[in-house]
């Protein structure tokens, strides 16, 4: 019988289950009249040194960050001034505040750094269509940034609620269980890179969703990705253990006890730690009107501090 390294739980504010958090005070953050204030100027303040914008905001994201990168790593902010913005002006201010806590980084080849998520009326019908763009479930995944945001401009007729889980949590419950398949998350696994790979480079890339960074274990995950290698060929065929591990990520992350569940409203937003927490979206129904849709802008942000997603994707997709 193989031997395996020892390994102990995670113990941490990054580890908490869904009885830890009885209502949705305790994670939300009411934006003041001023500071919905500063978010407007910095608005209308096109080309203004960044760093005398949010007089107010700075100090506060200084313990948002805390809590992202040294407590349960996650928060919702409630009060984004939408409806005193144009569209325009509401993606500079949304630009300027994520830069108060990590640098913005590209979403796709087109080196894109905000996101619409809304249906786009489209079905995956292969890799290469990202999920973000339909209204079908996202199961418990993270992105490629060491942060993620996510503003609410718009929210569905029904459906579309947010989970988020922690992943220590996760971590701490796979070694309970089946600590042989907590180290078959540490060895490397194929990733599709969904049609958006550079000339020249493989359509896959390989990388274990397990990996310490700083001494802290780390679960970077998105399950789809490594399922829809297996249509390539030239990768690495995944075995029964790996897809076992990733079953019981899937199973132990939708267990009630294990997530809660944001509700958005217009103007909310929702920071998460990729390397602390596993969020998924629930299927929704939508209005067929495109303007009329649930419609969120998203944010992948590099934060030197936070520094809790593995290489490659913690700075983003490198543009063409």
């Amino acid at each position: 019988m193989a031997a395996f390294p020892v390994r102990a739980p995670q113990d941490s504010a990054a580890v908490w289950e869904r009885a830890d958090f009885p209502d949705s005070s305790s994670w939300t953050v009411l934006l003041s009249p001023a500071e919905r204030s500063e978010i407007v100027d910095a608005a209308k303040a096109d080309g203004a040194d960044p760093s005398r914008l949010f007089p107010t905001l700075r100090s506060r994201c200084e313990q948002w960050a805390h809590t992202l990168n040294a407590g349960c790593g996650f928060l919702l902010l409630r009060g984004f001034p939408r409806d005193e913005l144009s569209a325009d002006e509401i993606e500079r201010a949304y630009l300027a505040l994520g830069s108060m806590l990590g640098e913005p980084v590209s979403q796709d080849r087109d080196g894109a750094v905000l996101a619409h998520i809304r249906d786009e009326r489209i079905e995956r019908t292969d890799p290469t269509i990202r999920l973000y763009r339909t209204r079908e479930r996202q199961d418990f995944h993270t992105d490629g940034s060491d942060l993620v945001a996510l503003l609410c401009l718009a929210k569905a007729v029904t459906g579309g609620e947010s989970w988020i889980a922690s992943s220590a949590a996760i971590y701490n419950e796979v070694l309970r269980r089946r600590p042989d398949l907590l180290e078959v998350l540490y060895s490397p696994m194929p990733w599709d890179r969904n049609g958006e790979e550079t000339p020249g480079d493989p359509p896959y890339f390989e990388l274990a969703p397990l990996n310490d960074i700083g001494g802290v274990p780390r679960l970077f995950y998105i399950s789809w990705y490594i399922r829809d290698s297996q249509r390539h060929p030239q990768a690495p065929r995944l075995t029964t253990e790996q897809h076992e591990a990733l079953e019981l990520i899937e199973t132990i992350a939708n267990e009630p006890r294990f997530h809660v569940e944001m509700v958005f409203e217009p103007g909310d937003v929702q920071i998460l730690n990729n390397g602390r927490i596993l969020h998924a979206r629930n299927a929704y129904e939508d209005h067929p009107d495109l303007d009329r849709r649930r419609h969120l802008l998203r944010l992948w942000l590099s934060a030197a501090s936070a520094h809790s997603v593995a290489e490659p994707l913690r700075t983003g997709i490198p543009p063409r």
